[in-house]
């Protein structure tokens, strides 16, 4: 790929109200975190320009609301993105059981559908002391599903670059396959079977 390319991609954060989305993204966007955020209603957008193997990206990162009575919503702003970050709050055992519906609710949106969609589990607020959810058990989810999960503390800034980024890469890696079976199969000069025989 031409190194002064930018490729722009669309992410999405996505979990349960109160799991820390918007924490996470101002402390990978902005490197601050605040105590109190207001409820993310319906979606807010950042954007943060990062170098990975060679090629400039735009991420356009979606955070997305977790309240219930947004979900149908909400699940608009999946079309057309390129990952997902899945997130839960580890001293929240409703929040990584909800996990399974946020993931079935992306993969629905996808078109195509595709199991291989990027997705990166984080499981956030490892800062804290009354946790619900062991490593064993979140690790053990997301082998099953093939999802490269990641115990991340936005207060702490514990692995929320390595995350964002392990999805940026993922995406780009598909970015980068879709395009190229689309030119692989779009060029065809003439047909396979028939020779091309002029008459004048």
């Amino acid at each position: 790929m031409n190194p002064k390319k930018k490729v722009d991609l669309k992410l999405i954060i996505i979990g349960a109200l109160g799991v820390g989305k918007t924490s996470l993204l101002h402390q990978y966007v902005h490197k601050t975190f605040y105590e109190d955020y207001q409820t993310t209603l319906g979606a807010s957008i950042l954007s943060k320009m990062i170098r990975l193997d060679d090629t400039t990206l735009k991420l356009q990162i979606w955070d997305t609301g977790g309240q219930e009575r947004f979900r149908s919503m909400v699940s608009t702003f999946y079309k057309g993105s390129d990952g997902c970050l899945l997130t839960f709050d580890v001293t929240d055992s409703d929040s990584f059981e909800a996990l399974d519906t946020w993931r079935g609710d992306v993969l629905a949106k996808i078109m195509p559908m595709e199991e291989s969609y990027p997705m990166v589990v984080l499981g956030n607020k490892i800062d804290l002391k009354d946790r619900q959810v062991s490593q064993e058990v979140a690790q053990h989810w997301c082998k099953e599903k093939g999802i490269t999960y990641f115990e991340v503390s936005a207060k702490n800034d514990i692995n929320v670059v390595q995350a964002f980024e392990m999805l940026a890469s993922q995406a780009l890696s598909r970015y980068q396959s879709n395009l190229e079976n689309y030119l692989t199969g779009s060029i065809k000069l003439m047909p396979e079977d028939k020779p091309n025989r002029a008459c004048c």
